[in-house]
């Protein structure tokens, strides 16, 4: 039997070498650099804003009418150019992401090689090591390996196409000064997300940024836009948010006197900023995963929607609902369990996309007798809805594993919206539930064995048994907390809100959980998290 010829990776646009030295964290710089001009020209274009009105009271005539039309002219141009940095930034971050990937894969296949006893130059051939294997016995593992590695470099040279592709319809949309015509017409902000993503895609590259730069509010809220999009369109409203929080503090501050109900909206402003300002760190941090952010409210205690990583071009999407007690003063301590998923997946599957979601557009129940009911679960359903519906509608390619996660009052919120829209979700995940709102699995709608459960054995969540009447009143208050336990009814594998998920009669599929309590699912000990994260990747 003759040797096998040496396999050579066609030369491309990336080389195994070149991708072997690939540095993504440079990558990653540069886009955030590039991020940082959107908040300059926003100052600049505030300056010159100033500077027009301090002309206007002091010159007339046709020479004051065009210098103020010039700078006019000026400011439109810098307000234009702040959407076009932070979409820069998502360019760089998004093919660094890929590179994370493609470096993974390439990882992989060395690994293989040096076990199998196969050799790569640095221009990507493949041989047998005549040291190690014999010439007639290495044919089948030298195709593996070459055909591994002509996909990693394959994985490596898309990415690198696409973000020149994109940075060069950047750089000729310059040439127009990224300025068009606002389009004609506007979708509701309700609209079916499938139809919203369809107006969307009709309008012209110029269009849109028109839109993201003069109706951002509407664009940011609007599920069915691309994540890249609406992250841009909420990130310009950033400033405009932190505004209407100092203005809610001074008018709390005036106040006087000022008696429990003032000192409690301070407090909760205080705790409002606090979170803004946290939240604000880590979408400008250079740290992977990059964040989108999708939605913000800091209206009552506050809403936030943040994706780590772009949904759109993910394969395995989380969305991940918090419970009781979430809001905008704790966005960043909710997005951190995400991302612990997030972790996990990539060190289970290191060549994959994965994307996170902080789903938190919804009134969080503050108090236990506001979690005792279910109409803040049912008020939050249509918007759960929607947004997983634009999540598909907008994604790149084939569709994503979709993949929902309710913790405690957040999994009634995942099972209500389930059972009463329905979820553009290839598999629900609950925790820590007391219930998610209905009797058996087959009623959430999702596929054959695609509904997961697990409720840690020292969950204080097991107490949650359906409530007689004086059960009921020491929730509502009438009855110290401590005499609860002694006073609940129903069998043990009933819950406030319908059977315990994680438990057989509900018809689902469970995974273990250590003795961590009820916020320790997401802890590194935790089998949970590992569960979580093969869940997501449909391992």
């Amino acid at each position: 039997m003759t040797a096998p010829t040496p396999t050579r990776v066609t030369p491309g646009q990336v080389g195994y070498a070149q991708l072997w030295t690939a540095d993504p964290a440079a990558w990653r710089a540069a886009g955030t650099a590039w991020a940082s001009l959107a908040g300059l020209a926003g100052r600049r274009a505030g300056e010159l804003a100033d500077g027009a009105a301090a002309l206007r009271s002091g010159w007339s005539g046709p020479a004051a009418g065009s210098a103020d039309a010039r700078l006019s002219g000026l400011r439109a141009e810098l307000a234009a150019l702040a959407p076009v940095a932070i979409e820069t930034d998502q360019v760089l971050a998004e093919f660094a992401a890929r590179l994370v990937a493609a470096r993974a894969r390439l990882a992989d296949v060395v690994a293989l090689a040096d076990t199998a006893g196969v050799l790569i130059d640095r221009w990507g051939g493949v041989r047998p090591d005549p040291a190690r294997v014999p010439a007639h016995r290495a044919g089948p593992t030298v195709v593996q390996v070459g055909t591994a590695l002509r996909d990693a470099l394959d994985l490596a040279a898309a990415a690198d196409r696409e973000a020149a592709a994109r940075l060069a319809r950047l750089s000729e949309g310059a040439d127009s000064g990224w300025l068009a015509r606002p389009p004609p017409d506007r979708p509701a902000v309700d609209a079916d997300p499938a139809l919203v993503h369809l107006w969307w895609s009709g309008l012209t590259p110029a269009e849109r940024r028109w839109l993201v730069t003069h109706e951002s509010e509407l664009v940011g809220r609007l599920d069915g836009v691309p994540p890249a999009d609406r992250d841009q369109a909420n990130r310009l409203l950033l400033d405009t948010r932190r505004s209407a929080l100092l203005s809610r503090w001074d008018q709390l501050l005036t106040r006087v006197p000022r008696g429990p109900l003032e000192m409690a909206g301070l407090r909760g402003v205080e705790a409002a900023l606090a979170g803004l300002d946290a939240l604000a760190v880590r979408l400008e941090s250079p740290h992977p995963p990059r964040a989108y952010l999708l939605g913000l409210d800091v209206g009552g205690e506050g809403r936030a929607v943040v994706a780590l990583g772009n949904p759109d071009r993910a394969t395995d999407v989380l969305t991940y609902v918090p419970g009781m007690g979430s809001g905008l003063d704790d966005a960043t301590g909710e997005l951190g369990r995400a991302a612990r998923v997030l972790a996990r997946c990539a060190e289970l599957a290191p060549g994959e996309q994965t994307s996170a979601v902080l789903w938190l557009d919804y009134d969080a129940p503050d108090f236990l007798h506001e979690a005792a009911g279910d109409g803040q679960a049912r008020a939050a359903g249509d918007a759960l809805h929607r947004f997983q519906e634009g999540l598909r509608a907008s994604h790149d390619g084939p569709s994503a594993r979709q993949t929902v996660l309710g913790h405690s009052y957040g999994s009634l919120v995942v099972g209500t919206a389930a059972r009463d829209h329905g979820l553009a979700a290839d598999a629900l995940v609950f925790v820590g539930s007391p219930g998610v709102g209905v009797a058996h699995a087959t009623e959430l709608g999702m596929p054959p064995g695609q509904v997961w459960a697990s409720t840690a054995p020292d969950d204080v969540i097991r107490l949650t048994r359906p409530p007689g009447d004086l059960a009921r009143q020491a929730v509502l208050g009438a009855y110290p907390m401590g005499t609860i336990a002694g006073l609940l009814d129903g069998p043990d594998d009933e819950r406030w809100f319908g059977r315990d998920p994680a438990e057989p009669s509900f018809g689902g599929r469970s995974f273990p959980s250590g003795r961590h309590g009820h916020t320790g699912y997401w802890d590194p000990a935790n089998p949970a998290l590992d569960g979580m994260a093969r869940i997501v990747l449909g391992q």
